[in-house]
């Protein structure tokens, strides 16, 4: 007897053997127009192609949050798991069938408020799952809180007289937590994503992208479009991502430089 288990892995590898190679379910992804997390779907989709990961062999999981959705949008396996544990349940994933190539898909609320706790952890185990963490520095699900990674003094509805707490640098806690793979990315360059991507699977270990975002329906004065492309930019090309202390005053001194910021050899 086949279980719904068995009859979508056939139907993947289907997929896959009939030439038609296509990471990206049936179901249109919900995001709000001019979101940021179109450019992201595309370079995960990207890297799939070009690493010719079969998709039965691909299992996709994500907390709460916009971010969450992600599952629905992959012609893959995907768990929707609840808020904040994104990570630990990835890890189960990984631990169960090592063969498994994961992502770990969040947001900065999912990954770095209730979630930030497994953040060091899974980094330290040295876990060979690749995290995704979608910043667009604002709940958006829930209606444009602020998140731990908001500017200081972000107003919003919940904080009407702005914040007054320092945002958290997630590029320096994966450098601290001595994640094996690190990127800061930039949701408007899905080609620089996908290679990131690309990059980061095939190194062993943890693997963690930072990928900053906009939230175009609640966040009007900070990580908009523009502010964004005018901000952001590549590493100089002598930058040298091996070297793990240049990784620390780059992440430091420099919030918007792109690309990857330390490899482990």
């Amino acid at each position: 007897m086949k279980t719904p288990g068995h009859v979508l892995a056939q139907r993947i590898r289907d997929i896959g053997e009939s030439g038609a190679f296509r990471p990206r379910s049936d179901a249109l992804p919900t995001w709000c127009p001019g979101c940021g997390y179109f450019g992201i779907h595309q370079a995960l989709n990207q890297c799939l192609s070009r690493l010719e990961l079969p998709l039965h062999n691909v299992v996709v999981v994500s907390g709460i949050g916009c971010a969450g959705r992600y599952p629905f949008f992959s012609h893959t396996y995907g768990l929707h798991t609840v808020h904040g544990r994104t990570l630990p349940v990835a890890t189960g994933v990984k631990l169960a069938n090592p063969d498994l190539t994961v992502f770990a898909i969040g947001g900065d609320g999912d990954g770095l408020a209730i979630g930030g706790g497994h953040f060091p952890h899974v980094a330290r185990r040295n876990i060979d799952i690749n995290y995704l963490l979608f910043d667009n520095s604002i709940y958006g699900l829930t209606k444009g809180q602020p998140s731990p990674s908001s500017r200081t003094g972000t107003i919003t509805k919940a904080s009407p007289a702005g914040t007054f707490e320092k945002p958290l640098n997630a590029t320096l806690l994966a450098l601290t937590y001595e994640a094996s793979f690190v990127a800061r990315l930039f949701a408007g360059d899905p080609n620089g994503i996908a290679a990131a991507l690309i990059e980061g699977v095939k190194t062993p270990g943890f693997a963690f992208f930072h990928i900053y975002t906009s939230c175009v329906t609640f966040d009007k004065t900070f990580k908009t479009w523009a502010h964004l492309k005018e901000w952001v930019h590549p590493l100089p090309d002598d930058y040298d991502p091996t070297n793990r202390r240049n990784a620390f005053e780059m992440a430091l001194e420099d919030d918007f430089s792109t690309g990857i910021i330390y490899r482990r050899d």
